[in-house]
């Protein structure tokens, strides 16, 4: 979403670029956040998520290109005087200080009056449910907890934009599937605009309004988590975000519905690039979900193609299914209720429907 004239937003990223010596770590992102937004920068390890939410902060500078809070440049803006706080992965609470102390501690610092320091400490610990706990020192907390004080401490200050970098990712997986509800919760009630930095991609498709995928240092895909997840715009975002099958192939010289892979199968597709002419080299990008095995000739149709079933195996919610047609090999995902899951078996021939409609041609390159 870049910025256009009369609109106004949060935060606008102009062109921005990072450079650590011969190491260009972002290059060249322009993105702009609304007011109230759940925005979430999605990538794997050494990707520069860290390092552009680091100049949001103002803990690095721009070696090029401009950031803008409301409308105002952030160039020479020291990180204390931004409307923009943080909530560091390793909490980064005083042990010496109880929840309360560490809930207040900015607006002690920016020498706000008592009374309004303790109103504003006991709405935000009301926020995060943790008025009972005010008392408490870090170390008598849960790591949810403490995550909660973190939370409650930057919402405490009332920032424009609040910065989660890998909030969730020392918690284990029922306090991480619990502690998404409550950033949410949290974030449509304070209405602060959450810049959420994580390399899980269902921790950010659960919470994000918008998604950003980035990879060596570059935006390749930007959209809602239902955009970026059916319609993915690269080979990259369809590996990285569900784990689709990406297979090469060609389009038919005859039909340019038709993708014939290497092999000799020929996959329908509803959509094909205008820009694509017969014989082009393309990639197809399929969801393990959209595959639905049966027995040979429980169904006939276009869409349908025969193969073998090679592997299977449960993985609680689904059975993961490899199937091998005309030498490619797809994973598809049953719902473990699914009558086909329990009927199939591996080395049993297999029909293999793939609707036209849920194959996507990606870019090979981004």
């Amino acid at each position: 979403m870049v910025a256009d004239a009369g609109t106004q937003y949060v935060l606008e990223l102009r062109d921005v670029h990072k450079r650590f010596g011969e190491v260009d770590a972002v290059r060249g992102v322009s993105e702009s956040l609304k007011a109230g937004e759940y925005f979430c920068l999605l990538g794997p390890s050494g990707c520069g998520k860290t390092t552009l939410l680091r100049m949001i902060a103002g803990f690095e500078a721009p070696t090029a290109g401009e950031i803008l809070l409301a409308g105002r440049s952030l160039a020479g803006v020291s990180p204390e005087r931004r409307d923009v706080n943080v909530v560091f992965q390793s909490y980064a609470l005083f042990p010496h200080m109880t929840v309360a102390e560490n809930v207040g501690f900015g607006l002690e610092m920016r020498r706000l009056p008592r009374a309004e320091v303790r109103k504003r400490v006991s709405e935000a610990l009301e926020l995060v449910h943790l008025t009972a706990e005010s008392g408490r020192y870090p170390r008598q907390l849960s790591g949810g907890q403490q995550q909660r004080v973190a939370l409650a401490r930057a919402i405490v200050n009332r920032p424009r934009v609040l910065l989660l970098d890998e909030p969730l990712s020392a918690l284990d997986r029922a306090l991480r599937l619990s502690m998404q509800q409550e950033l949410r919760r949290l974030q449509r009630e304070t209405g602060i605009a959450f810049i959420h930095i994580t390399h899980d991609q269902s921790e950010a498709l659960a919470l994000a309004d918008r998604v950003a995928v980035m990879r060596e240092g570059r935006l390749v895909q930007v959209g809602t988590a239902q955009e970026v997840y059916l319609r993915p715009a690269t080979r990259f975002v369809a590996e990285f975000v569900g784990g689709a099958n990406v297979l090469d192939a060609r389009v038919d010289s005859g039909d340019r519905r038709l993708a014939r892979l290497p092999g000799g199968l020929a996959l329908r597709i509803d959509v094909m690039p205008d820009t694509l002419s017969a014989d082009d080299a393309i990639a197809l990008a399929i969801r393990p979900e959209a595959i639905r095995l049966l027995e040979p000739g429980a169904v006939n149709g276009p869409d349908v193609y025969a193969g073998t079933l090679v592997e299977r195996s449960f993985a609680g919610a689904f059975v993961e299914c490899v199937v091998e047609a005309g030498g490619q090999r797809l994973r598809a995902h049953l719902q473990a209720g699914d009558p086909s899951a329990a009927m199939l078996r591996e080395g049993a021939a297999v029909a293999m429907r793939i609707p036209a409609g849920e194959i996507v041609v990606v870019t090979a390159q981004g």
